[in-house]
């Protein structure tokens, strides 16, 4: 089980450090090394921006943006990890009844200070939840075919989530300020 701290606040003007995964790691190490290099990721492609330039739908065709991203990576978290896995309240982190997407949809007060504190709190809960059990342990919620999802699956999964919405964060990014890369 890896041991890293959760990732500072990155005030906007920095670019927090992303760690390479091991080449050569035990399975559960190569794991939550791949989840933690795309959590750093997301924190990359957020930073050094303001908080409109976060909430900028910055393709035309879609709604997308990074803070929304960021919430949504916050939900993903505590939903597999907290929810799913130790069996956990399924109450959303953004989303409600009335709007289950609310990650996606925010207000003028809404920033991405916020957001950052509220993503590191539930990748802590994530880590805390996950800490001392074994990959081949099932989760406490099922999937709709009433199976138990493994440790693995769960962080396969997550490490998958990140991959595609970092996929989306560097193509917002790029459409915010030309910045591409990392």
């Amino acid at each position: 089980m890896t041991t890293s701290a959760v990732p500072p606040a990155v005030p906007p003007t920095e670019t927090p450090e992303r760690a390479e995964p091991a080449l050569d790691a035990p399975e559960r190490a190569m794991l939550e090394g791949w989840l933690e290099y795309h959590r750093e990721t997301l924190a990359q492609k957020c930073s050094g921006l303001s908080d409109e330039e976060l909430k900028r739908a910055a393709v035309p065709s879609s709604e997308l943006t990074l803070l929304g991203l960021q919430r949504h990576l916050s939900e993903v978290e505590r939903w597999w990890f907290v929810s799913v896995f130790a069996g956990g309240s399924d109450e959303g982190v953004y989303g409600t009844e009335e709007d289950p997407d609310g990650d996606f949809h925010f207000g003028p007060q809404d920033t991405y200070a916020e957001a950052l504190a509220t993503w590191q709190s539930e990748v802590a809960a994530a880590r805390a939840a996950a800490a001392g059990h074994g990959l081949d342990e099932l989760s406490v919620g099922t999937a709709r075919s009433g199976r138990h999802f493994s440790l693995r699956w769960i962080y396969t999964h997550m490490i998958e989530e990140y991959a595609r919405h970092n996929g989306h964060a560097d193509l917002l990014r790029e459409a915010i300020d030309g910045s591409t890369g990392a």
